[in-house]
């Protein structure tokens, strides 16, 4: 039965001369998962805002989109509002109580649900969820995969026949993305949801969906299974870059035979198609300055005087000109390491020290002059203007001095922006202060493939005039192929620390998918390029 109906959907908004979404059409059969992507300002979030009524952005709109055959327009509003459920990017946007519990039964009680009714939902749903032992907390309380979860079971509880989602693991550790797949796979299995779901992050989605639909400058330039998808798109690199490293590898040595989309069949790719005699990759050699650009020692830090400690005897040194990342589970402390160091948050014991010099000492803050600056999680915190032309005058950043190109946003509320244009915009305001230690606080949520590796080309060209970058991350593949070292951080202290392909190496979970595609058979190969080199040098086998 189709849920969905899209027919030559046009959208343009308001004093705009192209339109963001152009001639799309798809439709939807019950319990199916599609899977949107597209690179960053391709029209992603637009056409999915459009898929529910209560959130159809104003403009010019063409086209229609029909639910169970009936136009969107059309629907009564109780249908509306709950046959269709949307879960956006941002956990903190949905959440409007201060209670899980009340968190779920709020929907319902905006639709009238008997009393009754809504206690034995709600029951079985936080039983579905697990949320039972988080169930009586405040919402301020939980981790962001906690959060996003809650979203998630406070929109089903209202049994949606339709799920939208926009990029809803951008903000989770790759355990809690893995695991928040698993139970959208299990929700399309279990009650025959159908789901379409905007997403970056295609490693872990892209196997399991049922349709891969792609957009370029707001067109449907591709939806068929995702196998075929990606077949069908050699050549196509700026695309391709973002795929599952099964795949990219399969692409980068030719594309012969059929394409692998997860790791078991990446690995059975390999195996089957090329030696194994020239096994390893040398591990790189990192040397570093005898500069420290950033210290902590024995740092502490609580919230509230009677709650846990945040930051439980941290102890770190990065050194001048280094690319460096830590990575870690939501809630683990990594935020809050980065705000006590640009000296947002006041540890009560222990030391941090930028280029030798304890905070205190910054005095007037000069501490932010020409010296440290920070991007932090929620970028839109550092917009004030109406224009991302009045944001960088203001800061007095210059286009022509970034090592990248936003003048086709000059002229656009920052508000309107998607979410990696805001990044990058937010990263010219950051540096245009000219800091010598930068830190950044999940600088890829919200950029395609193709806009992730641009950034590494700016924080590699960065690192080329001097400047230290500290990146906090959950995306462990953007973290092997730009980082010096690797850090992992766990119950507010670093555990361990390395070069990436010793780093990724020695895990099991917080690893490439490369690694885990190659492990045992090729050893230190974390990034799609080191599994290409190595199956080429070693050549394919004779049938």
């Amino acid at each position: 039965m189709e849920i969905l109906a899209v027919r030559d959907l046009t959208f343009t908004y308001p004093e705009c001369g192209s339109p963001a979404v152009k001639n799309v059409s798809f439709s939807l059969e019950r319990g199916e998962f599609a899977v949107l992507c597209g690179a960053t300002g391709s029209g992603k979030s637009t056409l999915l805002r459009m898929l529910k009524r209560e959130l159809t952005p104003v403009g010019d709109m063409r086209g229609s989109v029909s639910f169970c055959g009936t136009p969107l327009a059309e629907l009564d509003n109780i249908t509306s509002a709950s046959a269709t459920g949307f879960v956006m990017q941002n956990p903190e946007q949905q959440t409007v109580t201060d209670k899980v519990w009340h968190e779920l039964a709020f929907g319902l009680e905006n639709l009238g649900t008997p009393p009754d009714e809504i206690s034995r939902r709600i029951a079985e749903m936080a039983s579905y969820f697990g949320i039972g032992e988080w169930y009586d907390k405040n919402v301020s309380e939980l981790s962001g995969g906690q959060k996003q979860l809650l979203n998630l079971a406070a929109v089903l509880v209202m049994q949606p026949q339709l799920l939208i989602l926009d990029e809803p693991t951008a903000q989770l550790d790759p355990i809690a993305a893995a695991d928040f797949t698993a139970t959208l796979k299990r929700l399309c299995q279990d009650f025959s949801v159908t789901i379409i779901m905007a997403e970056h992050r295609l490693e872990d989605v892209v196997p399991v969906c049922d349709r891969l639909l792609v957009m370029e400058k707001g067109s449907l330039i591709a939806s068929a299974p995702p196998a075929e998808v990606i077949s069908g798109l050699k050549g196509r690199s700026d695309i391709l870059c973002g795929m599952p490293a099964a795949a990219r590898v399969y692409a980068g040595l030719g594309g012969m035979g059929r394409c692998p989309l997860t790791v078991r069949e990446g690995r059975a790719f390999i195996e089957s198609g090329y030696g194994n005699s020239a096994r390893a990759l040398p591990l790189r050699e990192h040397g570093h300055s005898d500069e420290t650009a950033l210290e902590y020692k024995n740092v502490y830090f609580r919230y509230e005087r009677n709650g846990r400690d945040i930051l439980d005897g941290l102890s770190l040194k990065v050194y001048s000109g280094e690319l460096f990342c830590i990575l870690g589970g939501n809630g683990s402390g990594k935020t809050t390491a980065l705000s006590a160091a640009a000296g947002l948050l006041r540890a009560y014991s222990g030391s941090i020290r930028v280029f030798g010099k304890r905070l205190k000492d910054y005095r007037n803050r000069s501490l932010y002059r020409d010296c440290l600056a920070m991007l932090p999680q929620d970028v839109q915190t550092v917009f004030l203007k109406n224009t991302v032309r009045a944001e960088l005058d203001e800061c007095g950043a210059r286009t022509d001095e970034l090592p990248y190109d936003i003048s086709h946003l000059m002229d656009k509320h920052p508000y309107d922006l998607s979410g990696g244009e805001q990044q990058l915009v937010a990263l010219a305001k950051v540096l245009a202060a000219k800091p010598k230690l930068l830190l950044l606080d999940e600088p890829t949520k919200g950029l395609d493939a193709a806009a992730k590796l641009n950034m590494i080309k700016v924080l590699r060209s960065l690192r080329e005039k001097g400047i230290t970058v500290v990146t906090v991350t959950h995306d462990v593949e953007f973290a092997a192929a730009f980082s010096d070292r690797c850090a992992m951080f766990f119950g507010g202290r670093i555990v361990s620390v390395g070069e990436p392909r010793e780093f990724f190496t020695k895990n099991s979970f917080y690893t490439t998918a490369v690694s885990r595609m190659t492990r045992g058979y090729y050893d230190n190969a974390v990034t799609v390029e080191d599994a290409v080199e190595l199956c080429s040098s070693n050549g394919r086998k004779e049938c």
